[in-house]
């Protein structure tokens, strides 16, 4: 049909097409790399929210570890003191005397050695050593027993932590406005303090714990080495510290190898992920894709082998020259302590008492460096998700003691202007409009134009920037923000698919999964079309809704979209909110849900509000908004917006032209169609 023709045959404004923009590209190159090109597969990556604080305590002094730790302590110590007093102080206490019983232990072997070697052993020196023994043995046994206590106590507080953090995170991240999580930035901040801060939480506890038994039994030697002699108190750094130091560089590259292979895997997975993935597993089978995948993965599997080789074997020499370095310190003490014994400073069994001390002090030493940079860097995590929810705390939406009205008569928007975070341009700019109970009204308009936006301030998930919305004359400001939301019910064009029952998919939206009004359900799921779509599934009502349980249905888009609707009328609210709600519905359930909430409404004070591209849809509304640019610029019934020739009559005419021949198109002034 040739242009002339078809100005004919649709009178009205005709829609202009924008001829694409051509620019001419150049010819691509044989050989491309599979991804970027850089030969360090590590830097390539952006840093993922997971690894952000990898890493950190191996770029952290000594000084500032030490430092930290007793913050560290006491912000643990407070997260145990919340969850379960009882059993924080029964971890204190009991970790306190084991460590008393590990020093007494040490004091009573001592006392053991220098009874059987004070003057050298006999029989009945080895006899009267018993008693000594004895008590060494129950010593031990006395601290192994306090330490199964520890164990015990530790294992009621710190699922409690994690559960107490967990709910509270849950709650408050549940809560806080919808313009907080519409900010990509906000958005990685709680999913890494969900999946590292919570997970760091119920660790971070046993850490503590293993920090602090570490120190104690530092604390004990030094006490009985002072005990034995004065002097060989400053025999303990010289002995302790060159080892501490060569675990602090070990723990330091132990850090450093983690963050480059977690970085590596993740360039593996990548291609992992696209041969296991369902979504892809058609497509990469009918483009016969999987060798090219395979050869990738190959590559990278093979360079991830050789650095590992790398790492493994400058580990294996930095601890040697750890090992080499504590032995030398130790070869030094040794020497020392000999000279003493030579000289007469020093009997031969607190001699023999003393070596044992010092090597207890260098196990000590090595695992409380080991668990410093655990709890330095998993601390951060704790923080993080400590902070993250003192953030959340202040983005909660209005508590407000006067409630939104279980019935409204008039919604009144008043030069309302809302720009998004981040956005230059206003989605809304100074909108006025009057919405009555028992009106059905339309926004139609572009991608973008504000239709949604308008919307969203409507049912109190946006608080206007500029403006005001009124419920019955009542700035929904001064409303308590969840009772407004509670009498709006939305239905989005890509709805949430519940993990639920089909009765749950609607009953979730007046807030309960387990309590049902039977006949509203019904009642609801039959204007919606869904009554059908729950009849075919076995089980019906009590039917799951997702693959992920045995014996759980797959419903198709069009068929989510009705249980979707019937999900918005079951709630049963004083204002209904439609997005795009039967985009993915065939023809004839279209129809069947406009005319059920467009003309056979549920209840007649009801104000709904229908957002909508197929303006076929919107023809019986009482009113229309058309939205361009964030701004009104048309409004009235559809006989008005055709006669008015505007932009409304324009889309009208286009869309009309698509579906109907030259002998059935809509005459442009009343959109109706000649025969």
């Amino acid at each position: 049909m040739s242009e002339d023709n078809k100005a004919a045959a649709f009178p009205g404004p005709q829609a202009k097409v924008p001829t694409p923009r051509c620019e001419a590209l150049a010819l691509p190159p044989a050989d491309v790399p599979a991804g970027p090109a850089s030969e360090n597969l590590t830097d390539d990556l952006e840093e993922a929210y997971w690894a952000v604080y990898d890493g950190a305590a191996a770029k952290a002094t000594v000084g500032q570890i030490l430092g930290r730790l007793p913050r560290i302590v006491r912000q643990i110590g407070r997260l145990a003191w919340q969850a379960d007093r009882s059993a924080t102080v029964a971890v204190v206490v009991l970790q306190l005397v084991s460590a008393a019983m590990a020093a007494f232990g040490l004091a009573a072997s001592v006392a053991v050695l220098h009874q059987l070697f004070a003057q050298g052993p006999t029989p009945d020196k080895v006899r009267s050593a018993v008693p000594q023994i004895l008590l060494v043995v129950a010593f031990l046994s006395t601290r192994a027993a306090l330490e199964a206590g520890v164990a015990v106590a530790e294992a009621r507080v710190t699922p409690k932590i994690r559960t107490a953090l967990e709910s509270d995170f849950l709650h408050l991240t549940a809560h806080v406005r919808l313009e907080v999580v519409d900010d990509s930035d906000w958005h990685d901040d709680a999913f890494r303090a969900n999946d590292r801060g919570l997970f760091y939480a119920r660790q971070i506890v046993g850490q503590v714990v293993s920090l602090a038994s570490a120190f104690l039994g530092l604390i004990g030697t030094a006490g009985v080495l002072t005990v034995l002699h004065p002097l060989l108190l400053p025999l303990l750094p010289l002995s302790v510290l060159p080892v501490g130091a060569a675990a602090v560089r070990t723990a330091r590259a132990r850090f450093h190898s983690f963050k480059r292979w977690n970085a590596l895997q993740r360039r593996v997975r990548v291609f992992s992920w696209l041969l296991l993935d369902r979504d892809s597993a058609a497509e990469l089978r009918a483009d016969t894709a999987q060798r090219a995948l395979l050869d990738e993965h190959h590559r990278l599997t093979s360079r991830i082998a050789e650095e590992d080789t790398r790492l493994g074997v400058h580990a294996a020499l930095l601890t040697l020259a750890g090992r080499a370095l504590g032995g030398t310190g130790a070869g030094v003490t040794y020497i020392v302590l000999g000279a003493m014994l030579i000289a007469g400073w020093l009997p031969l069994a607190a001699g023999a008492g003393a070596v044992i001390a010092i090597q207890v002090s260098q196990t000590s030493l090595t695992r409380f460096v080991d668990v410093a940079h655990l709890v330095y860097e998993h601390a951060m995590w704790v923080t993080d998700l400590l902070t993250f929810q003192e953030r959340c705390r202040t983005l909660q939406p209005r508590h407000r003691e006067r409630t939104a009205p279980e019935t409204v008569k008039t919604i009144t928007l008043r030069s309302v202007s809302y720009t998004y975070p981040g956005k230059d341009t206003p989605a809304l700019d100074d909108v006025s409009m009057t919405l009555c109970a028992g009106e059905t009204v339309a926004f139609v308009g572009l991608n973008g134009s504000g239709k949604s936006t308008c919307s969203r301030l409507l049912a109190g998930l946006y608080d206007p920037q500029d403006g005001a919305v009124l419920w019955d004359g009542v700035a929904t400001t001064d409303l308590d923000t969840e009772s407004l939301q509670t009498r709006v019910a939305t239905v989005l064009q890509d709805p949430v698919h519940f993990p639920f029952s089909a009765l749950a998919n609607l009953t979730v939206s007046s807030g309960t999964l387990t309590e049902a009004d039977p006949q509203r359900a019904l009642d609801a799921a039959r204007a919606a079309g869904a009554d059908q779509v729950i009849a075919g599934l076995p089980g019906t009502w009590q039917a799951l809704l997702s693959k992920r349980f045995r014996g759980g249905q797959e419903l198709s888009a069009g068929q989510w979209a009705k249980i979707a609707v019937a999900r918005g009328l079951y709630k049963n609210a004083p204002v209904l909110l439609l997005d795009e709600p039967t985009a993915s519905m065939d023809p004839r359930a279209e129809h069947d849900v406009y005319r059920a909430v467009l003309r056979d409404k549920l209840r007649d004070d009801q104000i709904t509000v229908l957002i909508s591209h197929r303006l076929a849809s919107v023809v019986e509304c009482d009113r229309i908004y058309v939205f361009d640019g964030g701004r009104i610029t048309e409004s009235g019934s559809h006989p008005q917006l055709m006669s008015l020739g505007g932009d409304y009559a324009q889309m009208f005419t286009l869309q009309a032209a698509g579906y109907q021949t030259a002998s059935t198109a809509p005459d442009a002034e009343t959109g109706t169609v000649s025969q």
